[in-house]
């Protein structure tokens, strides 16, 4: 077994071209391994449209690092329309997906994988998601796979002698700062895309995004009978 976690997404267009993404994560800390780079645009640099509350220090990182990372996938889409139809498939090292969409629709859980594995800080809290990738999720499944995330991390926190949060309080806190993070990145991105396509991308990963806090005490509620045997 390779270091390497292997994400692939692969879109199939009508005219039978087709454009693939092979991302490679560090397996230890899921932690995306960057190719060669060529110039980066002056879109990626920290201080363009630089997000409200990223906490990087400039000297340090003078270029964001998911605008960085996302930069080539600016430039391979930029002559598409959101709208286009696609065939997208995603292959990981446990098994194949396939869905036939848009192409916003398409680059949204590729765009969700580069912002929480670039070393954005903020995003990185949702990193565990990544590791149990599911392309093309429901909102219903998205839900349960973050609240499960959240309540895995408060009790290995608890493990290890740190406090333990055992509602949702803390997860909305984290969704309130990606929401953040959506809501400035999307202003980096209008600088620098020449159509809404990627623009598009991540105001549907935001949206959906959003829409996991308001909705995820009804969800779960709509699902307690499901653990009638764990309940009694």
């Amino acid at each position: 077994m390779t270091n390497d976690y292997k994400i692939a997404y692969a879109y199939t267009f009508t005219d039978g071209s087709v454009i693939r993404f092979d991302l490679r994560l560090d397996r230890g800390t899921l932690s995306l391994v960057a190719g060669e780079r060529t110039e980066q645009p002056e879109w990626t640099l920290l201080q363009y449209h630089q997000c409200a509350n990223c906490p990087l220090d400039e000297s340090m990182y003078p270029r964001c690092p998911v605008a960085a990372n996302f930069s080539g996938v600016v430039e391979k889409f930029k002559d598409f329309v959101a709208h286009d139809r696609v065939g997208v498939t995603v292959i990981t090292d446990e098994r194949t997906y396939s869905k036939d969409t848009t192409v916003q629709m398409g680059l949204s859980p590729l765009l969700g994988i580069i912002m929480t594995t670039s070393g954005c800080p903020v995003m990185e809290q949702l990193k565990p998601m990544v590791r149990f990738h599911l392309p093309f999720a429901t909102l219903e499944e998205t839900i349960f796979r973050m609240v499960s995330m959240h309540l895995v991390a408060q009790y290995l926190r608890k493990q290890a002698g740190k406090s333990a949060e055992w509602n949702l309080d803390g997860l909305t806190r984290v969704y309130a700062q990606v929401a953040q993070v959506n809501k400035d990145f999307v202003d980096r991105l209008l600088g620098a895309a020449k159509n809404d396509v990627n623009v598009n991308a991540l105001v549907n990963l935001d949206a959906f995004a959003k829409m996991v806090p308001l909705a995820a005490d009804s969800m779960l509620e709509k699902i307690t009978p499901y653990f009638s045997a764990l309940l009694r």
